[in-house]
């Protein structure tokens, strides 16, 4: 995927949609394209990371693994495709933080890649570009929890 193709999954996607055009290009220079095959793990709960990742095509699946004392397993928050945002947060504060949960591909996926210490250089950068996406962050947090809250009425 070319640069043009990276501004468009960002354009499209659930974080970035409505930004300026100048803005998503800029994020965009900051981006990379990974590919994953079925049933490869992208990250597990547990390991540190620092990118957050918006899915181009496919299928992720995000799951946490839980232990309530007698019950133990994993459980599902929810499978997302094209558009959906995933990853390690915390690095657009500049802190390094452990994945929460573990997110694997259902189907062959390219996903759009960045540093969150990068995006957080833009922000501190760009002040009225950094509220706008911490206000996009608290939504799409809120959304997350939302659904974690849901799996986890399932268990």
């Amino acid at each position: 995927m070319d640069g043009s193709g990276i501004y468009r999954a960002l354009e499209s996607s659930e974080f970035f949609r409505g930004l300026a055009e100048k803005d998503i290009r800029k994020i965009a220079s900051l981006c990379r394209e990974e590919t994953f095959e079925p049933g490869q793990a992208i990250f597990r709960q547990g390991e540190t990371g620092d990118c957050i990742y918006i899915i181009a095509e496919g299928q992720v699946a995000l799951e946490r693994t839980v232990d309530l004392g007698t019950r133990k397993g994993n459980v599902l928050i929810g499978i997302i495709g094209r558009g959906r945002a995933f990853g390690c947060w915390s690095t657009l504060l500049g802190i390094s933080h452990s994945f929460l949960s573990s997110a694997s591909c259902q189907k062959p996926t390219k996903a759009i890649c960045f540093n969150g210490t990068e995006i957080r250089a833009l922000m501190l950068s760009n002040p009225v570009l950094g509220v706008c996406i911490l206000e996009r962050l608290c939504f799409f947090l809120r959304d997350r929890i939302q659904s974690v809250y849901g799996a986890m009425e399932r268990i």
